[in-house]
């Protein structure tokens, strides 16, 4: 049977010579075949090789090790990015492992703490409070006419790092070039977007280089009548695009996405995102260790939005596994900075509320002070579960994980708080303290020493990396809602469809593998070809 080739139509494009090359998406660099370099004003503008694709990989790949620190491997490959994007991705396509902790965590934290000192070109749009009267102008300056996805963040609270200004631009750079790499999203179609309203890090407003607006932060309803102005600027011009909200502040992340749900395609990575990872890691956590999600007992450390996000997901998916609500929720048990949450604690936010543990339940507790610690809840509970969201590193101690392991021969730990210097515990120290009998998933990549020489079951999961990527392609998100909008039920359907993209491990059972050899090689299903989809009910469209 013979096959055609498939065409590929022509592409006509308004630039040449020297603006061509300072072009990212179009420019090939030593690429360009003679004929294109005659007619598009190239001759003389480049050396006389003609190369391949390959060939420019392998001589920035040389390059690339050249460098000794993670951070300066970081700014070359921003470089790139910005002079050749078809070079950049063929470069992180070959090189996938190595180069996804340079381009997001945990390097991306340190270039967002010193985004403005290493700043060599723009990438994305900077909309400072003082501009909020001209959004729609600064929208229109977009070369992109058909973005699909935006990423926007106002810089409150990057990663672990908390208030890095105009500097938490790095996260939605970052986020947005693990799309294409993973999801094959073109970057014709992604958009990078910081909402400068201030800051209130004082290192930063008195930092001379410091590239962001000079002032304490915007807030209350002038801060939320800013972001309106960007949501209706946004929906003007990209009306079906799909905006993720990044590292918003807690008191804010919560009401945006609430506020917005019903009027533009959106949802929180934080919040949502996070939690659908952390489900479908859970689930195959829980058949690596003999059992199901609906039989453990699960204690968080961190209670803000995305930890209480995750909690939600996880009671759903408990009481889809045959658990009533109050079953469910009387196996989550809730630890912030005040200890464990309980319903005579005032204060509490709306979303923690329902998260809550009566305190008449834990009336035969060995408790030792009236605030209960994570080593009493652990103690008491006897959790086979132990997540970290707090964003604190070295919390999870020796005397915690001992004492989880002896009442759970296979303990489930995972400190998920980004970057890695802000880790709960290492892989390593949590290996060590159970004998080897954890299962260990991370945030962010973590050195873990020669823990795959010792055949133990770690793998440093890139967290919520496996399914944004996918959502945003459109084959699911702007299908999942009652209103076909909010990302309501997605991260059910994609938490519930992660576990049957793994392989199966050499430890005898399934897990979830690491970025590196399951991001590219794997595929969710896609909308209404997913299983998880037509089980959950009519929800998508």
């Amino acid at each position: 049977m013979d096959i055609k080739p498939k065409k590929h139509r022509s592409l006509y494009i308004p630039y040449a010579g020297p603006v061509l090359l300072e072009f990212p998406l179009l420019n090939k660099g030593s690429a360009f075949s003679i004929e294109e370099r005659r007619n598009f004003n190239l001759l003389g503008l480049l050396p006389e090789v003609v190369e391949t694709i390959e060939e420019q990989a392998e001589r920035a790949w040389i390059q690339y090790q050249g460098f000794k620190t993670e951070i300066d491997k970081h700014i070359y490959l921003r470089n790139i990015q910005d002079t050749n994007e078809t070079l950049f991705y063929r470069l992180v396509e070959n090189h996938l492992e190595e180069m996804m902790p340079v381009i997001y965590t945990p390097t991306v934290g340190a270039a967002c703490e010193r985004f403005s000192e290493i700043y060599r070109r723009s990438r994305g749009v900077f909309i400072n409070y003082e501009n909020r009267h001209h959004m729609d102008d600064i929208l229109q300056n977009v070369p992109n006419h058909n973005i699909k996805v935006i990423v926007v963040t106002d810089g409150e609270r990057i990663l672990g790092l908390g208030d890095q200004g105009i500097g938490g631009m790095g996260i939605p750079i970052g986020k947005l070039s693990l799309y294409t790499a993973c999801g094959g999203i073109s970057p014709a179609y992604t958009l990078p977007v910081v909402l400068d309203v201030g800051t209130n890090n004082q290192q930063l407003l008195n930092d001379p280089l410091y590239m962001g607006s000079r002032h304490p932060r915007i807030t209350g309803d002038d801060y939320y009548e800013f972001v309106d102005e960007f949501i209706q600027a946004v929906r003007h011009r990209w009306p079906d695009v799909l905006l993720q909200f990044e590292d918003f502040a807690q008191k804010n992340a919560m009401p945006l996405l609430t506020r917005y749900r019903d009027e533009i395609c959106s949802f929180n990575d934080d919040i949502q995102g996070t939690a659908a990872v952390t489900v479908g890691t859970l689930i195959a956590a829980s058949r690596a260790a003999g059992s199901q999600l609906n039989q453990q007992k699960i204690v968080f450390l961190g209670a803000g939005s995305a930890g209480c996000g995750i909690a939600e997901q996880i009671i759903a998916q408990m009481q889809r596994e045959g658990l009533s609500e109050e079953a469910a929720r009387g196996n989550v048990f809730m630890v912030d900075r005040f200890g464990l949450l309980t319903d005579n604690m005032p204060n509490l936010l709306s979303f923690q509320t329902k998260l809550v543990q009566s305190r008449e339940s834990l009336a035969e507790w060995d408790l030792e002070n009236e605030a209960i610690s994570l080593l009493d809840v652990v103690r008491n509970a006897k959790p086979n579960i132990l997540i970290g969201v707090s964003g604190q590193t070295g919390l999870f101690t020796e005397e915690i994980i001992r004492e989880m392991h002896k009442h759970c021969a296979r303990p489930i730990v995972m400190p998920l708080s980004n970057p890695t210097s802000r880790v709960e515990a290492t892989p390593q120290d949590i290996i060590t303290w159970t004998d080897g009998a954890a299962l260990v998933a991370t945030g962010s990549p973590v050195c873990s020493g020669d823990l795959e020489r010792q055949n133990v079951p770690y793998r440093p999961v890139q967290q919520r990396l496996y399914l944004p990527w996918h959502w945003p392609r459109g084959d699911c998100l702007r299908r999942v809602s009652n209103h076909g909008r909010n990302a309501d039920g997605g991260e059910r359907v994609a938490g519930a469809a992660l576990p049957t993209a793994e392989r199966r491990g050499r430890h005898g059972s399934a897990r979830v593998e690491g970025y590196s050899e399951s991001v590219p090689r794997y595929r969710l299903c896609r909308g209404e070809d997913c299983p998880a989809a037509r089980r959950g009910g009519g929800d998508l469209r």
